[in-house]
């Protein structure tokens, strides 16, 4: 737990005014993201479906459109940040490496997919760190406990 706290300790002390609004962009892409996949769970079945997981293809297509939907609204927030980058690593971990290995990496047929999951995993572990920031719902309430 100490290693921890001192690990937001830092951040709180080295955290960027102007890394929020990439906080805010990463969100609400990842909230897009969670609406794409609502309004077309039939592409993500497929996903699902040519990754070869073969058990419980509707559960993990409503998992990862619900905790895209709440996740990205909350990391746009800047609400319990940390916690939903912690939900959201492990849907991008499968992205990166198990659906794109499928489709290989840097194709051209991909559209670039492998490329943004890298780029989004990529944030997600700096805002596990960095945390939610100055301009946030997480830092308004800790700054205003009683209002």
């Amino acid at each position: 737990m100490d290693t921890i706290h001192r690990i937001e300790h830092w951040a709180d002390l080295h955290h960027p005014k102007w890394i929020d609004f990439f906080r805010v962009a990463l969100g609400l892409f990842i909230l897009y993201k969670g609406i794409l996949f609502i309004s077309n769970t039939d592409a993500l079945m497929n996903l699902i479906r040519e990754a070869d997981i073969s058990f419980f293809h509707m559960a993990l297509a409503h998992y990862v459109s619900f905790a895209h939907l709440v996740g990205g609204l909350l990391i746009a927030m800047g609400l319990l940040t940390r916690l939903a980058v912690i939900i959201q690593i492990p849907i991008l971990l499968v992205a990166v490496f198990f659906v794109n290995i499928e489709q290989g990496f840097f194709s051209v047929s991909n559209n670039l997919e492998f490329e943004i999951s890298l780029m989004v995993l990529l944030l997600l572990f700096v805002f596990l760190i960095y945390g939610s920031g100055k301009f946030s719902v997480d830092n308004f309430m800790k700054n205003h406990p009683h209002w």
